[in-house]
């Protein structure tokens, strides 16, 4: 994963910079711990200021991007933190788990060094979001071999509290429900070069074609006109946070 992460993070901050209502959210489940090692970190989204924060990150063009007045960031994967037990208040994960080469592992990891985790991830379970259900269904399965579900969550973290995370219809991260209302930005190779899932697509071109297809003809507007007056959408990203 370092090294996909190596391509598709070139560009990274000019379509991936931390939306603020999505941070807000994070912050809160954050609560007040005082130390936090960020797993995954990439270029420091979501990295709260204020706090001592450590950030783990296996790609070098990650970490070259990271500003310079970001947390300090150690170079290492979630299966392997280089960190003592207990050293952390909470192990933060933002969007990263379906990279890690063994999640259980990472988990396993993550509980070590801090007694609380928060995760941002995806409900693989979840189909309505248009763009799977209509022009990639082939993504639900890859989402499914590589994302765990809520209820594999639970049963490795025990006690936890999911809290579903609307998606602005401007957000500002450029992740793959992040154009809910804005349908043509997927369209762009500059929007998809930021978004590991179009990597791992099959017969990417069919899909970009039908859905180019259903913008010029009213089609797509017919079947999903009624997000459009929508502000914010439940696309299936979830906040999962240890209680016990």
């Amino acid at each position: 994963m370092t090294e996909l992460y190596d391509v598709i993070g070139r560009d990274y901050r000019q379509h991936r910079r931390p939306d603020p209502r999505i941070a807000a959210a994070i912050a809160n489940a954050l609560g007040d711990a005082v130390s936090i090692v960020n797993i995954g970190a990439g270029t420091g989204s979501y990295e709260p200021r204020g706090r001592r924060v450590v950030a783990v990150e296996p790609s070098l063009v990650m970490i070259r991007q990271r500003a310079d007045d970001a947390a300090p960031a150690v170079r290492a994967t979630a299966s392997a933190l280089p960190f003592r037990d207990a050293r952390f208040d909470v192990a933060l994960a933002v969007l990263t788990i379906h990279h890690w080469a063994d999640w259980r592992r990472g988990l396993q990891e993550m509980r070590r060094v801090a007694p609380r985790i928060v995760l941002l991830t995806y409900d693989p379970e979840f189909e309505s979001f248009w763009l799977v259900r209509d022009y990639f269904p082939a993504n639900r399965e890859i989402d499914r071999a590589t994302m765990p579900s809520l209820d594999a969550l639970r049963s490795e973290l025990g006690n936890v509290r999911v809290e579903a995370v609307e998606i602005p219809h401007d957000c500002t991260d450029g992740f793959l429900g992040a154009y809910w209302r804005r349908p043509s930005a997927y369209l762009s190779p500059d929007v998809r070069a930021s978004i590991s899932t179009f990597r791992k697509i099959p017969d990417l071109d069919t899909g970009l074609r039908r859905l180019s297809e259903d913008l010029d003809s009213g089609a797509w507007a017919g079947r999903n006109g009624e997000i459009l007056d929508r502000e914010t959408l439940d696309v299936g990203y979830r906040l999962v946070v240890t209680t016990g």
